[in-house]
């Protein structure tokens, strides 16, 4: 099962096992000097969570934020719930089954084009869905430790 969003025309998915929840926009509190795809960290019940413009992770272009636009609360490092980051997306869609012969993998595209953050391939009836692997998301060369984003955000938004 899949939870499907989308960004930028294209729909993606992340395992549903992975989400713990999706928040509406909310105010985000910029930390400085981290890097353009850390958005900042949210207040959610208490608990400071670092927000992720998934745009800019993937090097999709910026884009303004809507009504639909949402924060999906991801549990990372394989799933530990004690670690959790968000992700904004445009829009959430649905939650999907996909079974073994709807997933295909990934295809080459050479050396110089970087999948490692795509698990597989998904067709859901007309539309393909890009699934993610949310740990090779995160821990790209920009955002690699989010538990610092952590302690530097809570030391700054006490």
């Amino acid at each position: 099962m899949y939870l499907t969003f989308g960004l930028a025309d294209e729909t993606y998915g992340v395992d549903i096992l992975r989400v713990q929840e999706i928040v509406g926009m909310m105010p985000l509190t910029r930390v400085p000097r981290l890097p353009d795809e850390v958005a900042g960290v949210v207040n959610l019940r208490g608990r400071v969570v670092p927000v992720i413009d998934l745009r800019s992770a993937l090097g999709i272009p910026a884009a303004e934020l809507t009504e639909r636009s949402c924060i999906v609360i991801v549990r990372r490092d394989g799933g530990d719930a004690g670690r959790v980051t968000g992700l904004v997306v445009d829009e959430v869609s649905d939650v999907v089954h996909l079974g073994d012969d709807a997933v295909e993998e990934t295809p080459e595209f050479g050396a110089a084009v970087d999948t490692s953050f795509i698990t597989g391939i998904g067709r859901v009836h007309d539309r393909i869905v890009l699934l993610l692997d949310v740990d090779s998301v995160l821990m790209n060369d920009h955002v690699e430790d989010l538990s610092a984003v952590e302690v530097v955000a809570s030391e700054t938004v006490q």
